[in-house]
């Protein structure tokens, strides 16, 4: 399947894969950005996506952001819309720092990766109960004792 992408900063690092193995292809900020203390920065990933019908892209943190950055991606997981593809929606990636100092992220600094899955849309039907019983709420399933 390919994924038809568009490069805004030709002199910027573009997508890749890592290696042959990656789920997930690596995006990479298309500028310097400095995120204040306990603020927010909306970092362009240098790239514009024209996601395939019946498909989403997911754009979750690198696994290394947190480690080396401090940075928490502010919604958790960014969702691509396959209409989201117009000249100026280059995908960013929202991220906060808890912390008390500023971070800086780096031009061609790789801090996101894009996964592409496949959707299946739901009819929503609305009922006036669900037949199932409760499971009980958070935590229900065992493997937690606060005690």
């Amino acid at each position: 399947m390919e994924l038809c992408i568009k490069i805004v900063d030709r002199k910027a690092p573009g997508p890749r894969y890592a290696t042959q193995g990656s789920v997930g292809f690596d995006l990479a900020a298309r500028i310097t950005m400095t995120v204040p203390p306990k603020g927010y920065a909306m970092i362009p990933l240098n790239v514009v996506v024209k996601v395939p019908s019946g498909h989403a892209l997911l754009v979750l943190p690198r696994s290394s952001l947190f480690i080396k950055k401090g940075l928490l991606v502010a919604n958790s997981v960014g969702v691509i819309d396959e209409d989201y593809c117009g000249p100026n929606d280059e995908i960013k990636l929202v991220v906060f720092n808890p912390f008390e100092r500023e971070v800086v992220v780096r031009r061609g600094e790789y801090i996101a990766q894009g996964i592409l899955v496949k959707i299946e849309k739901a009819t929503l039907k609305e009922v006036e109960e669900i037949p199932c019983e409760d499971r009980g709420g958070f935590g229900s399933t065992g493997g937690y004792n606060d005690s």
